[in-house]
């Protein structure tokens, strides 16, 4: 399954999310929807510099697998795959985080499953 109609799917289900992406294992997008072109380089490079630094507080120095940040207006997920993708979702405020998580995992699943 390609990223772009895997996403598509996702955000049909899942309707607190509004945009989401996937990113390869060199950073680069590797699929998107509902993400401005001019949004994407900007939101692919915070999203890495933020499970980056996070892992930097971790005491065993592990890898982030995923991050949660709340903004005003709504919130970013991110989940790092274990095949270095990483996919993220931008959602309304107040949207769960244990389905969104949830779902961005099933979703990264689907994709490796289909590779």
């Amino acid at each position: 399954m390609e990223a772009a109609r895997a996403l598509a799917d996702l955000v049909e289900i899942s309707p607190q999310i509004e945009a989401a992406a996937v990113l390869a294992a060199g950073g680069e997008m590797a699929g998107s929807v509902g993400i401005p072109d001019a949004r994407a380089t900007i939101l692919t490079r915070a999203v890495r510099e933020l499970l980056d630094g996070a892992a930097g507080f971790r005491s065993d120095a592990a890898r982030v697998t995923q991050l949660h940040a709340t903004l005003s207006g709504g919130d970013v997920f991110a989940v790092a795959g274990g095949d270095e993708r990483t996919i993220l979702a931008v959602t309304q405020e107040g949207a769960a985080p244990g389905l969104v998580f949830y779902d961005l995992k099933q979703c990264l699943g689907r994709l490796r499953d289909e590779t």
